[in-house]
């Protein structure tokens, strides 16, 4: 599979199980939504991809482009074409984010991109996310709104242009003036070589970004899988119903 695919993963956090054998597919090219309610294990399964030392997999694996990874550092499997954005972005100061995206970009080429390459692909790249100049040139995150922090990371998206994609509740905290810009930036970004693993809680996020496939998730395990009506059935009947129907 050219994708990610994971594998019967059962993942411990602090000596508890939080996933409880999870198997699940995202092909390049497709964008997969990932929901539950709160404690269901998304995020545990956003890190236990992304090699996170905290979260131990303690059976199945995790393959991607047809290579098990399961045992690999989080840097090579970003090295691989792996990308995480976090729910909660850290501050940088000190960094400005050119900077920042200057020195993740050359982490993944064998030799430096020359300084006026980077310029004008981060040019191309603020024009098409409408992202200002004094933007790149703030301290990375410091200062940031909720909306500013997700922006900057869909910036990052846009110039490393990973093969696989994990959001992680890029939709949380924001307004919905702020939700629907995110969301036209993801959009915007991904394209039939970036498969998506969209993490939310938010039934109107997935009005603006259409998904392939929808996924419930519900105490550590996959309870149901679905087009977009299924996310229609959970705006009217909620997790309680959905999970309990299965």
């Amino acid at each position: 599979m050219n994708g990610l695919e994971v594998k019967d993963i059962h993942v411990e956090v602090e000596g508890k199980e939080i996933l409880k054998g999870v198997n699940l597919t995202v092909s390049k090219g497709e964008v997969v939504a990932l929901m539950g309610p709160n404690g269901s294990g998304k995020s545990t399964l956003a890190y236990a991809v992304m090699g996170h030392p905290n979260y131990a997999v303690t059976r199945g694996k995790i393959l991607f482009k047809g290579k098990d990874i399961t045992k690999l550092s989080p840097d090579k499997r970003a090295r691989m074409g792996l990308f995480l954005s976090f729910q909660y972005p850290q501050e940088i100061s000190g960094v400005s984010v050119s900077n920042f995206l200057r020195t993740a970009i050359n982490s993944k080429l064998p030799k430096k991109m020359p300084v006026s390459e980077f310029i004008a692909l981060l040019k191309e790249n603020m024009k098409l996310l409408k992202v200002d100049d004094g933007f790149v040139k703030r301290y990375l995150n410091e200062g940031f709104s909720g909306g500013e922090k997700k922006r900057a990371e869909i910036l990052q998206l846009a110039m490393l242009k990973p093969e696989m994609a994990i959001l992680d509740e890029t939709d949380s905290g924001l307004d919905i003036t702020s939700m629907r810009i995110v969301a036209e930036g993801i959009k915007k970004v991904k394209s039939e070589d970036m498969g998506i693993l969209l993490i939310t809680h938010y039934q109107r996020f997935l009005n603006y970004i259409m998904p392939d496939r929808v996924i419930i998730m519900a105490d550590g395990r996959i309870v149901k899988e679905g087009g977009h009506k299924l996310v229609e059935e959970l705006e009217e009947k909620g997790y309680d119903e959905i999970v309990g129907s299965d």
